[in-house]
């Protein structure tokens, strides 16, 4: 069974870049990942509460009172 991201078993550690500021981040062990901190998770989850994300669809928006 192959380890999972970011479980190298002790060498050297998986970094990816942080969603939201870009800032290189170390995954194992990280209580925010794929974010570098709570501060970029928060801004990511307003962001998606304010519907500033989309994803996009082919289906058009039932209308209202149907």
């Amino acid at each position: 069974m192959s380890p999972a991201p970011g479980d190298e078993g002790g060498g050297i550690p998986l970094r990816v870049n942080c969603p939201r500021c870009g800032e290189s981040t170390v995954y194992q062990g990280n209580p925010w990942r794929p974010f570098c901190s709570e501060r970029c998770k928060l801004i990511d989850l307003g962001r998606w509460a304010e519907e500033k994300y989309v994803i996009p669809t082919d289906d058009t928006p039932p209308e209202e009172g149907e």
